[in-house]
């Protein structure tokens, strides 16, 4: 009986400590989007994985949405240089060298006369404008 109770303890105790390894050991990196991974946090993950297979999927799982996983500072952003060759001598983006420089990143297609633009003041904006598009193209 004892042992049962320890056995479970310590599956309760593994379980809570392997989800999500990020969100418990760096709680400051969440919200991160993208970036190099995180070499000690994907082995805590991983071993989670090992161990036991379900509390190692969450554990990723929850460090991806999260952002955790990843190393601070390390996310890929314009640089000043790329941002000025997408402009015009007038400091408008051009949408063809826009469309082919989104399409080199990303490996998808796209279009310049497919393509949609918003002006927006603050991150708060933004995140609204995202959830209008997408409740359009999804309806």
């Amino acid at each position: 009986m004892k042992q049962q109770a320890l056995g479970m303890c310590l599956t309760a105790i593994l379980t809570i400590q392997l989800s999500g390894c990020g969100v418990l050991l760096h709680p400051e990196r969440k919200g991160q989007r993208g970036g190099q991974v995180d070499p000690a946090i994907a082995v805590l993950n991983a071993a989670g994985l090992l161990l036991f297979v379900v509390p190692g999927l969450i554990a990723f799982g929850v460090d991806l949405y999260y952002g955790t996983i990843y190393l601070p500072g390390t996310a890929k952003t314009l640089s000043e240089e790329e941002l000025n060759r997408l402009r015009t001598v007038d400091g408008q983006l051009q949408p063809e060298q826009l469309a082919r420089f989104v399409s080199e990143q990303t490996g998808q297609t796209v279009h310049a006369e497919e393509m949609v633009s918003y002006p927006v003041g603050s991150v708060d904006e933004l995140t609204f404008m995202l959830a209008e598009v997408q409740k359009k193209t999804s309806s």
